[in-house]
């Protein structure tokens, strides 16, 4: 069960679905129910696609509504029967599916955690009350489920500080990627279709336009770049309208610096993104919350350095000095979402990107190094293998 599943993918936890039950389709018969435009695809994996019944809360004038709709959605999960030997929930946006299977139908329960909303108070921008009741709904979920699945050391450490789990349900099964599909080319048609000039190195921050996701402190680090680097702002969709503005006022700023900036606003196809990281003299991400960033993975399979902010999941991907930079994060000793010297941590971001991207011989040996270390470490049919384990487990009555 998962909000996100092609052609609707837009973040790191829909690419984990879409590649993990490709993969399980090799080991067992799959069926994914998901949000979409409605209807059932045959094969295997099998696709059941619920629309969002947005017409049922068109008159709630809450951000209430906007979860309400999510469980309604994940209510209609459960009205074709549950016949399966395991549910596996991604994000809290299909645990409430979970725990009906669970509940209704006495199917055991795997969920995978690939954030927490304790440890996202931005949310609060988007939902308002709703937070509370999303976070309410993971926290039941976590503490009811049979197997928990977190992404990194990090992530079960979060988990575990955080609920009452018992650790012998905690699993840290990583994500993964594709190194055939990831990988460095030569095409230059994305470049020239969204006017990035091939001549002078760019540094490429690709994802949500979210603070998770330290969009502001990217931007914030524009105006700290060398005037011959290039900055590529490939972010979609807002979190809200009040960040877009923001982040719009920021980069109009670092633009009459003389900063050259190019914002493609729309999510681009996987071509595209393969397209974009391969020409990037260095990957920028800056995230302040980051169980795992599979858009490291991406990165390096594709011979891209990467300069990222040391948080969680990211220090057990990004090797600092051999395959990019991290740089320091110390959060805020007032509970704000964000680091302590956010004017000093964009200067640190900035440095980090300057160098490499004005030492293409240090970056080009750093990408080599990091795409060996995907190469080895990061490939998803073990992923499905481990996961698969932990199907057999649960299935079977014991612990995982």
């Amino acid at each position: 069960m998962s909000r996100e599943y092609p052609p609707h993918v837009y973040g790191g936890a829909g690419v984990h679905v879409a590649e993990l039950s490709r993969h399980l389709a090799e080991l067992a018969e799959v069926e994914v129910r998901c949000f979409g435009d409605g209807g059932f695809r045959e094969g295997n994996p099998a696709v059941r696609a619920y629309s969002a019944a947005a017409e049922a809360f068109e008159g709630n004038p809450h951000r209430v509504g906007t979860v309400l709709q999510v469980l309604h959605t994940c209510t209609h999960f459960n009205a074709t029967p549950v016949a399966a030997d395991v549910v596996h929930c991604h994000t809290w946006y299909s645990m409430w599916g979970g725990i009906l299977a669970k509940i209704g139908y006495g199917v055991p329960l795997v969920i995978t955690i690939h954030s927490l909303e304790p440890l996202r108070p931005w949310k609060r921008e988007q939902l308002g009350r709703g937070y509370d009741l999303s976070s309410w709904v993971e926290e039941r979920t976590i503490e009811m489920a049979d197997a928990v699945i977190a992404v990194s050391e990090s992530d079960r450490r979060a988990i575990r500080d955080r609920f009452r789990v018992d650790e012998a349900r905690l699993r840290v099964i990583p994500n993964g990627v594709d190194t055939q599909r990831y990988r460095p080319v030569a095409g230059r048609g994305t470049l020239e279709k969204h006017g990035i000039d091939a001549e002078l190195p760019y540094v490429l921050f690709l994802g949500r336009l979210s603070r998770q996701k330290g969009i502001d402190h990217f931007v914030a680090a524009l105006r700290h770049l060398s005037p011959e680097v290039q900055a590529v702002l490939c972010a979609w969709p807002p979190d809200t309208a009040e960040l877009t503005v923001e982040v719009e006022r920021a980069v109009a700023a670092a633009r009459e610096l003389g900063r050259r900036v190019v914002w493609i606003r729309e999510q681009v196809a996987e071509r595209e993104a393969v397209e974009l990281y391969s020409h990037a003299a260095v990957f920028c991400c800056p995230s302040v919350y980051e169980p795992f960033g599979i858009i490291n993975l991406e990165a390096m399979a594709c011979e891209t350095p990467v300069v990222a902010s040391r948080v969680g999941g990211i220090v057990e991907t990004v090797v600092d000095g051999e395959t990019g930079f991290l740089v320091g994060f110390e959060s805020a000793a007032d509970g704000r979402p964000g680091p302590a010297d956010p004017e000093r941590f964009a200067q640190e971001l900035a440095a980090g990107i300057n160098r490499l991207a004005t030492e293409p011989e240090l970056a080009a040996e750093m990408g080599r190094r990091g795409r060996e270390r995907v190469e080895a470490n990061f490939g998803w049919a073990p992923v499905a293998e481990r996961v698969m384990e932990v199907y057999r487990e649960v299935a079977a009555g014991g612990p995982p």
